[in-house]
């Protein structure tokens, strides 16, 4: 099959231009995930009556196809990553569409596998894509307007959870099957609208079809493996907590989303113009101090005597859990700051196989935490949120090292010649 020569894409409408297609997959992927992870806590504590153990083994069993995002270099042996992208998203769709479904621990381990899949295998030649489709001095912008665009499209999938689970509107309880289904279906009408729209392009840099690892990415692999870990906090405890502890039905949390994604929509755009202006150093210490201080509050509000000490001002409790999760997720988008740190000192031809690398690295322990994490929460859920406390810590000192200007040869700060490392 012939591709279309990614140099001459000029040539095409806009709507047919790679960025587009960029653009059409970021619309596309929310609707989906989103669904499915406004709906998993209460889907699970409510129907499937999990306990935190229960979901932080399906938390585990989800990031496994990331620990196996390796695999896709092997894949890219047999597919384009432009086809991978979008097989994906059919596979996300359809796990998805599946979970309201199968309502038990091992049927929603089932559908939490085959989107899991469908989501990390997107996301990692997602991101592959996106260094090699959008010139250098454009991505910062570029990749804060597709997290814009994913929000705007969470937004709506939040919207869409919070009208249909309100009493009254489709029954008595919250149609958790129906809106699997929508969510899942929107997801695999774009991916086909994305293949059968748009042409096949060709690759702008052939991609190394085999595992890459260079000692001179050492800094980028401690990056994102030490944020694989630290986003287990946010992703499985922060919600679970808020369903958990402090009684949020299935209408709050997805109002509680809704709020999270509509700030998002403006913030992420102006923190790409930021990583532009200020480097990827400057935002990524603004996020981890930022997290320093969330997991700090949430480990405060979830002591035992936190209610005692707050008095008359007790019921504020759930306003301040809710407040810290907007805060949190706000902070969590701005990892595409570690994208645009590799695109900086990478060689093009490893883009792709060094993203496989990479989201295996940052599922290591976010397959090898969930579970024992669990457990913790059991008995006590605020240690929790004091590990991430130290995960963040540890975050910021590697942030620190990196250059204000990264490039090839100048990966850290420990690697500048002399006179540069004095300026840095």
């Amino acid at each position: 099959m012939s591709r279309f020569p990614l140099n001459e894409s000029e040539k095409l409408p806009k709507w047919q231009r790679p960025e587009s297609l960029l653009m059409l997959m970021a619309l596309a992927m929310p609707l989906a995930f989103s669904v499915w992870m406004a709906m998993l806590n209460n889907f699970s504590h409510d129907v499937a009556a999990f306990q935190g153990d229960d979901i932080g083994a399906i938390q585990a069993i989800r990031e496994i196809p990331g620990f196996l995002a390796i695999l896709v270099v092997y894949l890219l042996l047999l597919f384009t990553e432009q086809r991978l992208a979008l097989i994906s998203l059919l596979l996300l769709g359809l796990g998805t569409a599946m979970t309201g479904f199968l309502p038990s621990f091992w049927g929603i381990a089932l559908t939490t596998m085959i989107s899991s899949i469908g989501f990390h295998y997107y996301e990692t030649v997602n991101q592959s894509l996106q260094l090699q489709w959008v010139p250098k001095e454009r991505a910062p912008q570029v990749l804060g307007r597709l997290a814009g665009i994913g929000s705007s499209t969470a937004f709506i999938a939040f919207g869409l959870v919070w009208l249909l689970s309100q009493e009254g509107v489709v029954g008595s309880e919250p149609p958790y099957a129906l809106i699997y289904v929508l969510g899942g279906v929107a997801t695999m009408l774009l991916a086909l609208i994305g293949w059968l729209a748009w042409p096949h392009f060709a690759e702008g840099t052939a991609q190394t079809k085999k595992l890459v690892f260079k000692k001179r990415y050492w800094l980028y692999y401690a990056i994102v493996g030490n944020a694989g870990a630290r986003r287990q906090i946010f992703v499985v405890f922060a919600a679970f907590m808020v369903v958990d502890r402090f009684g949020f039905a299935l209408h709050d949390m997805a109002l509680l989303l809704i709020v999270n994604h509509a700030v998002s929509v403006f913030f992420l755009p102006m923190m790409g113009r930021m990583v532009g202006v200020h480097g990827e150093r400057a935002v990524l210490t603004f996020e981890y101090i930022g997290l320093i201080a969330v997991f700090s509050a949430y480990g405060l509000i979830l002591h035992p005597q936190a209610g005692a000490a707050l008095g008359s001002w007790a019921y504020l409790l759930p306003m301040m859990a809710a407040a810290l999760y907007v805060i949190d997720h706000i902070f969590f988008g701005l990892h595409f700051a570690q994208r645009t740190y590799f695109q900086k000192i990478a060689d093009p031809e490893d883009f792709a196989p060094t993203a496989a690398v990479a989201f295996t690295i940052n599922h290591i322990a976010a397959v090898a935490l969930p579970y024992p994490l669990g457990l913790l929460y059991l008995y006590s859920p605020g240690a929790v949120f004091w590990i991430g406390v130290a995960l963040a810590f540890l975050s910021l000192g590697l942030s620190r090292l990196i250059p204000r200007h990264p490039e090839k040869g100048h990966e850290t700060t420990l690697s500048a010649p002399a006179g540069l490392a004095a300026a840095e």
